[in-house]
């Protein structure tokens, strides 16, 4: 999702979190949903960049699909592309520092936000893996992705990435997003994953949970800005949603052409959140299986 300092340390006005009832609320929530994720996985937690970094291993092979979430978003929020990946290959997925879930909650220093999240990124690349890598950005993970050159990654699959053109806002979603905010309740975040999703899609129950816990203890976020593309050789596949409400595909399409040379797949039924609408066939890009 793309809606987000200076030091790691923990003081209040230095963390994401409104109390540390709601941290802990937040990682319950998570802990609780890889529990109960009958797909056999690892659970470790790293430092990055000196941040603390949880990570989820499943799945097997000699490649590696690392999985970076968007804004408000936390790898236990996507099980559905993680158990799509796990039945392909390897895959890790990681809780971005500075963003909710059960990595560090100290905010990312705000004048260098993508350049620190490339660092960390080539960073743990080095720690959860000796061979090739695939990136899966999504959101704000395509604009980390985009942010980071470590020799490793062989491909990136950038999907609804922010960082290349400004966010959209149409003011249905700008309403929906403070109705979000100040409410805090089920069904404005039900309202607002509606909007996030393409034609046809309805919001899983575990999202709108996720969203209102976050409504109610994360302090809300920024987008990231622009990414400043830090290889051009890198094999690239880019999608986004037709229905996506932020990144419509032709304000998006001219720009992945022009400045990333590869041109745009355009998936149909799919809005914002194409991660848990379409998995399977986001897994299949990764995974290399459905590389044309």
């Amino acid at each position: 999702m793309a809606f987000s300092s200076r030091s790691t340390s923990q003081r209040p006005n230095r963390t994401i979190y409104r109390s540390e009832a709601g941290r802990n609320a937040i990682a319950t929530w998570c802990t609780a949903q890889l529990g109960a994720w009958p797909v056999p996985h690892e659970r470790q937690v790293v430092t990055a960049a000196g941040a603390p970094t949880h990570l989820v291993t499943a799945g097997s092979g000699d490649h590696t699909v690392l999985v970076l979430p968007g804004t408000t978003f936390c790898a236990a929020a996507y099980l559905p592309l993680g158990t799509a990946l796990a039945a392909r290959t390897r895959v890790v997925l990681p809780d971005l520092p500075g963003q909710p879930g059960l990595s560090g909650a100290a905010r990312v220093p705000s004048a260098d936000k993508l350049g620190w999240y490339g660092r960390w990124l080539a960073q743990l690349v080095d720690q959860v893996t000796d061979g090739p890598v695939t990136i899966l950005g999504h959101s704000l993970g395509g604009a980390i992705a985009l942010s980071c050159d470590a020799p490793r990654v062989h491909r990136q699959v950038l999907v609804s990435p922010a960082g290349l053109t400004r966010l959209r806002l149409p003011p249905r979603v700008i309403i929906a997003f403070t109705d979000w905010i100040l409410r805090r309740q089920p069904a404005a975040s039900a309202h607002l994953l509606r909007l996030l999703h393409g034609a046809g899609h309805a919001p899983r129950p575990e999202l709108v949970e996720w969203m209102t816990l976050v409504a109610r203890h994360v302090r809300s976020t920024r987008d990231p800005g622009h990414a400043a593309v830090a290889a051009q050789d890198i094999e690239r596949t880019v999608v986004v949603g037709a229905d996506d409400v932020f990144l419509p595909a032709h304000a998006l399409a001219p720009v992945v052409l022009r400045t990333l040379c590869v041109p745009l797949d355009v998936m149909a039924s799919a809005g914002h959140l194409i991660v848990d609408e379409f998995p399977d066939r986001l897994a299949e890009l990764a995974s290399g299986h459905g590389k044309q």
